[in-house]
């Protein structure tokens, strides 16, 4: 029967060397102890953090979308208004409803007349209406 080594011992079975030189760990028995770190509460506050971020973000894309999506409605609703005139951008326009609920553009100022005032808007640069906050 075969001695053997040790089990403090690094040898290489296959080549028939002892191999503790090349070993990237130490050998000896002498040697500290090596455990492994302990990297669940690293893990679990990286994945609490890539969650807040994800969530943050998604949470901005979710108000952005909401605002896009308000902006989509105002020009469809302004753009299915009657109107006879070509605007003109960074002018402003009234947006009233007729009786039958249908919507017009019109340049008269609400103070100045009695329809159903829905808002003032300006036509920008982009071709896009904005609201003029008053």
């Amino acid at each position: 029967m075969e001695s053997k080594k040790p089990d403090n011992v690094a040898f290489d079975q296959a080549s028939q060397k002892y191999v503790s030189s090349l070993l990237p760990y130490a050998t000896n028995v002498g040697a500290p102890v090596i455990t492994a770190i302990d990297t669940v509460a690293w893990k679990n506050r990286s994945v609490n953090k890539v969650n807040h971020q994800v969530k943050t973000k998604l949470l901005a894309l979710r108000e952005e979308y909401h605002a896009l999506m308000e902006e989509f409605e105002r020009n469809k609703l302004i753009l299915s208004a009657k109107f006879n005139f070509e605007p003109i951008v960074g002018m402003p326009y009234h947006l009233y409803q007729h009786a039958d609920g249908s919507a017009f553009l019109s340049l008269i100022d609400p103070e100045e007349c009695n329809f159903n005032w829905l808002g003032s808007y300006v036509l920008n640069a982009d071709m896009i209406w904005e609201e003029l906050r008053k």
